[in-house]
C-alpha cells in the first residue's frame, strides 16, 4: 500500500478510535509475540461477529493522546515479516496477517497489522485458547460468541455431519499414521512426533479437528477411511478419477483415504522432463512437465471445495499438454482472479469442517494462498499460468499447462526476474490472446514488455536480443584458472601422462570463444608453465616433445 494511502487509512482508523476491531498500541522496540497472537485471535473473531472483512492492530500510536509517537518494533523488514510465520504456527486453524504495513510519517514509524476476519464457522484460537474483545479490553471468547461463530454454517456443512454407524475400525491404519505425522510436523514447536504417536486415536482425531466429541464425521471417512468404508457416505461416490486422453486412453478411480490417494493419483500422471527453450536461442533449461506441489495443491483444493451434496466425483483429465481438474459446485467465495495476488482471505467455506481438518493435516491453508502459490510456482518454472473455466453454473474447471504456449513469454520470465505477478499475469493473457484492459496495455508497452496493436498484441521480441546476449556471454565468459588446471590434473590422474597436443584437445573447446587461435595456444602454454613452476607437474619427455606427468609427493 502506498504511503499516501496508509496516511489516509491511519487517519480513518484514529477517527473511529478503538473498538472491537481496532487496537492501538504505544510500542517501543519490543513487544510480546504471545500477546500479539492473543490480539490476533480476538480481533479476527470480533471481525467475524461484526461481519467486517478485516481488523487492525496498530503500533506507534499513543493510546491516551490519540497521537502518532512512532515505534521501533522489528526495524529490520525481514524480521518484521517473519512475524507472519510465527502467528501462523500457533493459530488454529492456521491463519496469519493478510499484510504488515509500515508507514513512515514525520512523527515516527507506524506499523499497521492487517488481520483477516475469522472464516464463517471457524473461530480462531491462539495456542489452543480463543480470545475476544470487551470494549477496549482483551478477554476470552465466551461460549455465546463461540457458539454464534460455530453455528454460522453448522447445519449446511455436509462434511461436518456425523457418519452414522462409522467406528474407528472403518479408518485406514496407514492413513492414521500419515495424519499423525502431518499434524506433528505442523505443530512441531508444540508437540514431538513421539508424543503425538502415543495419543489414543480418539484424542488425536479430536485434536486434529477430524471428529466431533469422538464421533466420526464424513470428513473423517473422506480423508482417513478405508476404501470399503465409502458406502457410509452413500449416495456420494467419494471418488477421484484420473483419466488419460489422447493417443492412449486409460482411467482409474480412487476412493478413501484421500490423504494417501491424492499422492497415488499424482503418480499416474506422466511427468517427463522437458527442455523448454530451443538450444539456438538459450542454453536449454530442463524442468518437470508438472510440479508435484502444484498438482497436489490443485487436487486438494478440489477436495476442500467440492459440493458433495451434488453426488459427483472429482475428475483429473490428463491430456498430452495439460491437466484439467474438475469438481462439483460453483466457485464459492469471489472469483479466482481475486486470489492471484495472495491478499484476499476467504470468509466462507462450502465445507468448513473438512477445510479445517485438511488445514490441520497440512493439505491446504485457510488464507486463500493456494491459487497464489500455484501461479507463482508456474511462473518460476517459466510455464503458462493456470486457467479457470466457470462457464458451467455448478462446476469449476482448472487447467495446469504442461507445455510452452509462446517461447517469448518464457524467455521474458528468464530474462526479467523482477517482474511482478501482476505483470506476469498480464503477459500470460497476451500470449493466450485473451482480452486485456487499456490501462495494463499502456503499462506493459511503457515497460517494453509487449509489441503490436490491439487485438494483435504479443510479448516483446526485443527480449530475444537480450537473451541472445546472455547466451553469448555464457559461451564467451572465461573460467578461473583453477578450473582448467583441475581438468589437467584429473586427466593425468586417469591416464598417467599427457602431451601438449592432448592437453590442447582437452581444453580447447572449454576456453572462451572470445579468444582467437593464438590466444588460446598462449593461454594453455601459460597454464602449463604455471603448473610446472609450482611443481604440480613435471616433464618426463624431451624439451622438443614434452610429456607431462604429476609430480610425485615425497
Amino acid at each position: 500500500m502506498a504511503q499516501q494511502a496508509l496516511h489516509i487509512l491511519l487517519s480513518e482508523l484514529i477517527s473511529r478510535w478503538e473498538n472491537e476491531v481496532i487496537e492501538f498500541k504505544n510500542v517501543g522496540d519490543s513487544y510480546s509475540t504471545s500477546d500479539i497472537g492473543k490480539y490476533f485471535s480476538a480481533l479476527a473473531n470480533e471481525a467475524n461477529l461484526r461481519d467486517v472483512e478485516k481488523a487492525w492492530l496498530v503500533f506507534g500510536v499513543n493510546n491516551k493522546s490519540r497521537s502518532i509517537v512512532g515505534s521501533d518494533y522489528r526495524q529490520d523488514n525481514e524480521r518484521l515479516q517473519s512475524l507472519k510465520m510465527q502467528i501462523s504456527a500457533e493459530t488454529e486453524p492456521s491463519i496469519t496477517f493478510r499484510e504488515i504495513h509500515e508507514l513512515q510519517s514525520d512523527k515516527g514509524r507506524v506499523i499497521l497489522f492487517e488481520i483477516p476476519a475469522a472464516p464463517l464457522g471457524m473461530p480462531i484460537a491462539w495456542k489452543g485458547h480463543y480470545y475476544a474483545r470487551a470494549g477496549e479490553s482483551l478477554t476470552h471468547l465466551g461460549l455465546d460468541k463461540l457458539d454464534e461463530i460455530r453455528k454460522q454454517v453448522g447445519a449446511t456443512d455436509w462434511s461436518g455431519q456425523v457418519a452414522n454407524a462409522a467406528t474407528l475400525d472403518h479408518l485406514d491404519t496407514h492413513a492414521l499414521t500419515k495424519a499423525r505425522e502431518s499434524f506433528a510436523k505442523k505443530y512441531a514447536n508444540r508437540f514431538a512426533l513421539e508424543e503425538v504417536m502415543t495419543w489414543p486415536e480418539s484424542t488425536f482425531l479430536d485434536r486434529a479437528k477430524l471428529t466431533k466429541d469422538g464421533q466420526i464425521t464424513r470428513a473423517t471417512i473422506l480423508l482417513l477411511g478405508k476404501a470399503e468404508a465409502a458406502h457410509l457416505l452413500s449416495p456420494q461416490p467419494a471418488q477421484m478419477t484420473w483419466k488419460l486422453e489422447g493417443v492412449e486412453r486409460a482411467y482409474q478411480h480412487f476412493g478413501p483415504p484421500f490423504l494417501l490417494n491424492t499422492s497415488i493419483l499424482y503418480q499416474k500422471i506422466r511427468n517427463i522432463q522437458l527442455r523448454i527453450l530451443p538450444e539456438d536461442q538459450l542454453l536449454p533449461i530442463e524442468v518437470a512437465k508438472y510440479d508435484q506441489k502444484i498438482v497436489l495443491e490443485a487436487l486438494h483444493n478440489c477436495i476442500a471445495h467440492q459440493d458433495y451434496g451434488r453426488n459427483g466425483r472429482i475428475i483429473v483429465t490428463e491430456l498430452p499438454d495439460r491437466l484439467i481438474f474438475e469438481n462439483e459446485g460453483s466457485f464459492y467465495e469471489g472469483q479466482p482472479v481475486d486470489y492471484i495476488s495472495g491478499h484476499k482471505t476467504p470468509r466462507r467455506y462450502r465445507n468448513p469442517f473438512l477445510a479445517q481438518a485438511m488445514a490441520e493435516l497440512n493439505m491446504i491453508d485457510t488464507m486463500g494462498y493456494g491459487i497464489y502459490e500455484m501461479h507463482i510456482g508456474q511462473a518460476r518454472r517459466y510455464f503458462p499460468l493456470p486457467d479457470y473455466d466457470l462457464s458451467e453454473p455448478y462446476a469449476v474447471k482448472m487447467t495446469i499447462h504442461g507445455k510452452i504456449v509462446d517461447p517469448a513469454y518464457s524467455r521474458m520470465l528468464i530474462q526479467k526476474t523482477d517482474l511482478s505477478l501482476q505483470d506476469i499475469f498480464a503477459l500470460d493473457r497476451v500470449q493466450k490472446k485473451l482480452p486485456l484492459d487499456d490501462v495494463m496495455v499502456k503499462h506493459l508497452r511503457r515497460a517494453n514488455l509487449i509489441e503490436g496493436r490491439k487485438p494483435n498484441l504479443h510479448v516483446s521480441a526485443t527480449v530475444a536480443a537480450a537473451t541472445a546476449s546472455k547466451a553469448d556471454y555464457i559461451r564467451t565468459r572465461a573460467q578461473d584458472d583453477d578450473y582448467y588446471t583441475k581438468l589437467i590434473r584429473d586427466y593425468l590422474v586417469k591416464f598417467g601422462s599427457a602431451t601438449r597436443k592432448e592437453i590442447d584437445t582437452l581444453l580447447w573447446g572449454k576456453l572462451s570463444d572470445a579468444l582467437d587461435v593464438e590466444q588460446k595456444q598462449n593461454k594453455i602454454g601459460n597454464l602449463i608453465t604455471s603448473m610446472r613452476t609450482t611443481e604440480t607437474i613435471v616433464n618426463t619427455g624431451s624439451r622438443k616433445l614434452p610429456k607431462w606427468t604429476l609430480k610425485e609427493k615425497k
